[in-house]
């Protein structure tokens, strides 16, 4: 007899989070259509939704009046019942954004990246949320959870960044916990770039709707994120997806200069610049500079983006024949040229192997990265805040 008043309040607690997920994915619900499509009794879904709007999680937005009967009030969850960031540390940028409840980004800003330390990257990923979050007058402690998305393999045990070759002293123990210190009020996790890459495609772009979806970064690193059904592959270790260590050769064995190395060396950003010059290119290249040249018929720079999309073919290829994915996403600093890259990856598809998997560019652009850590920090959140502001949570 003793656990029947604690079963009611359970009940009654499923119940609300029942009708606060149907109003997420719904959009506002007047409460005769909740009934409708929950199944709930309409008197259970009236003291439900006003328990949910006296803890703010969810509040009015309007009316409707149907053919017949009279005007109803809608409903829909509370987007200021707490918020989000979304941080994304590249070699090059930082991008920090903040959301509320609903997913909608309030704020954001892009710095370049200068740092030649962790701690100094560390404070400027913190004096950056501070500037994002003061814009649109969001205290820190009204943050619920922050993802920070970086190139690397976050380990929780030893506290450590493994494999982010390209951030200086980003593999320091404790460099996580110095970070969350700094910001002073939200929860943090780490995770690796290229998989909040392939999240945010997921959520926002075109993995939309995909049942096993391959996003692959290419920019100053490589790597690759795969989503199967909505959920994040890691692997065991969670470095599933680290493509970039994949033995290879490379270079130009007629010139004398082909060596073997790390995938990564021949598939990135870097790697398109240093094609370039020893081709023949000169003055202050880039990999955009190159794309640009292509584009407007440098022969040289054509070939070297030829020789790029057979690289990055292979490693579409690689995928393909162990995943077997729906699509594959190319995306990245190098993502930005698909108009020119996407045409060279699927002929070389074409020449070297009978699996023909659909490859398309990014949607999201340079944002795939933070719109992950946005989604990512949104799944940890919205139960939380659930949980803090009703009796017994779920």
């Amino acid at each position: 007899m003793d656990e029947l008043p604690w079963n009611r309040q359970r009940l009654r607690s499923n119940n609300e989070w029942l009708l606060l997920e149907q109003l997420r994915t719904a959009g506002p619900c007047s409460r005769a259509q909740l009934a409708r499509d929950t199944g709930l009794s309409k008197p259970t879904v009236s003291s439900a939704l006003a328990e949910l709007q006296q803890h703010g999680l969810v509040r009015e937005v309007g009316t409707v009046a149907p053919g017949r009967g009279r005007t109803a009030v809608l409903y829909e969850p509370d987007p200021t019942a707490g918020y989000v960031l979304g941080i994304d540390v590249g070699r090059a940028r930082l991008r920090i954004a903040v959301a509320d409840m609903s997913g909608k980004v309030l704020s954001r800003k892009d710095v370049a990246n200068r740092a030649r330390t962790a701690t100094s990257l560390a404070e400027v990923v913190a004096g950056a949320v501070n500037e994002t979050l003061a814009a649109v007058d969001v205290p820190a402690e009204r943050v619920v959870h922050a993802v920070l998305g970086s190139p690397g393999v976050f380990d929780p045990e030893d506290g450590r960044v493994h494999y982010a070759v390209n951030l200086p002293g980003w593999g320091r123990a404790g460099l996580l916990t110095e970070i969350r210190e700094r910001l002073g009020g939200p929860e943090l996790s780490m995770h690796n770039d290229a998989n909040l890459a392939a999240l945010g495609e997921y959520a926002f772009g075109a993995g939309r709707e995909s049942r096993l979806f391959v996003y692959v970064l290419v920019g100053t690193g490589l790597g690759v994120g795969i989503v199967s059904h909505g959920e994040l592959f890691t692997g065991a270790h969670g470095a599933a997806g680290e493509v970039g260590f994949l033995p290879a050769a490379f270079g130009d064995p007629a010139a004398g200069s082909s060596r073997r190395g790390a995938l990564e060396e021949a598939v990135s950003a870097d790697a398109v610049v240093r094609a370039a010059r020893e081709r023949g290119m000169s003055g202050r290249l880039t990999a955009k500079r190159v794309f640009d040249a292509a584009r407007a018929g440098d022969p040289i720079a054509a070939t070297v983006v030829r020789e790029e999309g057979e690289r990055i073919a292979l490693v579409v290829a690689a995928v393909t024949a162990v995943l077997d994915p729906d699509v594959i996403v190319v995306g990245g600093g190098l993502g930005g040229s698909a108009d020119l890259l996407l045409d060279q990856v699927r002929a070389a598809l074409q020449r070297t192997t009978p699996l023909r998997p659909a490859v398309s560019p990014s949607e999201l652009g340079d944002d795939a990265v933070l719109l992950g850590a946005i989604a990512t920090a949104l799944r940890v959140a919205r139960p939380q805040v659930f949980d803090r502001r009703t009796p017994t949570g779920r």
